[in-house]
């Protein structure tokens, strides 16, 4: 096939300037397409794409086989059909992208097609890395800080919470009040990967898989450990005070994004189905991509996290770190803008929504679920240490871990009635739905 890695364009924009109007990251494409096919139909589609618009031979993959995805994603030569799912990432020639649009839209048993996105991690602060260089669709603190005033990060520090056994993130979502573990619930962490020698997580870890060619699981960013330490890290940790929510829960730790923080589409869609087939209760995506004003959902996001719950897995994503409130405020990205995957918002120690937290603006999916803690959060950092660090991508294992004490609760409830409770209880904000949606989160 013609369409070789040359075409998988990542653009590398910079930042706006702070005091530039900010537009959105451009969206990057890879030059593939993301095909969602009729689950009892599934060959169809794919003759059907074979014939009109000479889609590369296919490789059929299970959720459980991931050792050679990696490096199948990045072949020219082939597509990838992930069969529980139904779903499929396919390499086509560019001369032949129109025919199969047109072959989609007619095509019955295609339910959608849609072009290949990057994907970037949805944090503030970036550890060791210049975070401006890894993360262009999100701004680093250096812009937070030359945005606002010192009187507005003061006040946005909040009550002076005492974290010398509990960090203020666990205080306010009340997980010191739980008696719940999480213990028998798997959740899986779709990231960076994680630090598999960390003291505290070390004992925690049932799978790991890395989807990104060329990398092992070992987080060389920080991100993925980070989170999987707040979705779960220990009851005692080695130094400072309690960090995770889960603190008996599982964790399945699969790396979708490199060491530099990016990832595709494809590696992302792979790891849902891996997570669902390793039998993750909770699939936690602090990750994401910028849309702008009106954009629609992705369907094909859409679908598989319809096809997860009804398989009892809950999908929680990171609403984004778009806004520069109060002059800007940026629409939830893509996952979460998704009716079916919980978008997380980010609050600062004051639990008023953090300024660069994305909101609910769009149509139907785009609105903001349920908020948590998401500034200067505490948690695991590989190397075996520690480390602060803020964005929704924090705020987001809060949920997982909470959405893991609710499956331990309640071992029978269907992922609905998971998502129900979860958001029926969030503690009720004065601030608009549409930043903080049904409140602050609260553990069972």
């Amino acid at each position: 096939m013609a369409n070789g890695p040359m075409d998988r364009r990542a653009f590398g924009e910079q930042p706006d300037r702070p005091d530039a109007p900010f537009t959105g990251r451009s969206a990057e494409y890879t030059g593939r397409y993301v095909i969602l096919l009729d689950p009892s139909n599934q060959e169809s589609g794919l003759e059907a794409l074979r014939a009109s618009a000479d889609i590369a031979p296919v490789e059929r993959i299970r959720g459980t086989e991931a050792a050679n995805v990696a490096e199948l994603l990045e072949r020219p030569d082939v597509s990838v059909l992930f069969e529980e799912l139904g779903a499929a990432v396919v390499e086509v020639r560019p001369d032949q992208r129109h025919a199969l649009v047109t072959t989609a839209e007619a095509e019955p048993s295609i339910i959608a097609a849609e072009p290949e996105r990057m994907v970037y991690a949805s944090v503030i602060t970036a550890p060791q890395q210049a975070p401006t260089a890894f993360f262009p669709a999100y701004r680093s603190d250096e812009g937070v800080v030359e945005r606002h005033t010192n009187a507005e990060i003061a006040a946005a520090q909040g009550p002076a919470w005492d974290e010398r056994n509990w960090t203020w993130g666990l205080q306010a979502i009340r997980a010191n009040m739980s008696s719940l573990t999480g213990r028998g619930v798997k959740i899986a962490v779709l990231d960076t990967g994680v630090d598999t020698d960390h003291p505290d997580l070390a004992g925690r870890i049932d799978e790991t898989v890395s989807f990104v060619p060329g990398e092992t699981v070992e987080d060389g960013h920080g991100h993925g450990t980070h989170c999987i330490g707040t979705a779960a890290g220990p009851a005692s940790p080695q130094h400072g005070p309690r960090y995770g929510v889960a603190s008996e829960a599982r964790v399945l730790a699969a790396k979708v994004l490199s060491n530099a923080g990016s990832g595709t589409d494809g590696q992302i869609l792979a790891a849902m189905a891996w997570a669902v087939a390793h039998g993750a209760r909770v699939i936690s995506m602090s990750l994401g991509a910028t849309v702008q004003p009106g954009e629609l959902f992705p369907q094909t996001y859409e679908q598989l996290a319809q096809r997860a719950l009804q398989r009892g897995t809950v999908i929680v994503a990171a609403a984004g770190n778009e806004s520069s409130r109060p002059q800007a405020i940026r629409p939830v990205g893509r996952p979460a803008n998704c009716p079916s995957i919980l978008a997380v918002a980010s609050l600062d120690r004051a639990l008023t929504v953090s300024s660069f937290s994305s909101a609910g603006i769009n149509g139907q999916g785009g609105e903001v679920n349920v908020a948590a803690p998401g500034r200067a959060i505490h948690s695991a950092a590989p190397g075996g240490g520690y480390q602060s660090m803020s964005g929704t991508s924090m705020a987001t294992p809060h949920v997982a871990g909470v959405l893991a004490l609710l499956a331990q609760a309640t071992p029978n409830a269907s992922a609905e009635d998971l998502r129900a409770s979860l958001l029926s209880s969030a503690f009720p904000l004065t601030q608009p739905a549409k930043d903080v949606g049904s409140g602050l989160l609260q553990a069972p």
